[in-house]
């Protein structure tokens, strides 16, 4: 998955509006539909914006933003043992309203 599709999955699970999170962040609705899709590389800058506004740290949202093909092999199999972890804790802490 790509961050775009983090953001994307985020705030439609957060039922933000894509205006209102563009608004918030200080992007344009095009421009943040456009990192959604992945035809945009934002800044840091700007991830961190948008992280802010859906209210998940910058790290947070760059780890939900990984997939095993971004681990390095021989970094898998730890990935593997905390990534449901981890994933369950920022369901909870992050992800429920």
């Amino acid at each position: 998955m790509d961050i775009g599709q983090t953001i994307f999955r985020v705030r439609k699970e957060k039922g933000i509006k894509q205006k209102d999170l563009a608004k918030g962040a200080g992007i344009s609705p095009t421009y943040l539909s456009q990192i959604e899709k992945g035809q945009r590389i934002p800044t840091i800058y700007t991830l961190e914006k948008i992280s802010a506004e859906i209210n998940i740290p910058f790290p947070v949202l760059s780890f939900l933003s990984l997939d095993i093909n971004s681990i390095p092999e021989e970094k898998k199999f730890a990935y593997n043992q905390i990534k449901p972890l981890l994933d369950g804790l920022v369901e909870k802490i992050f992800l429920k309203q």
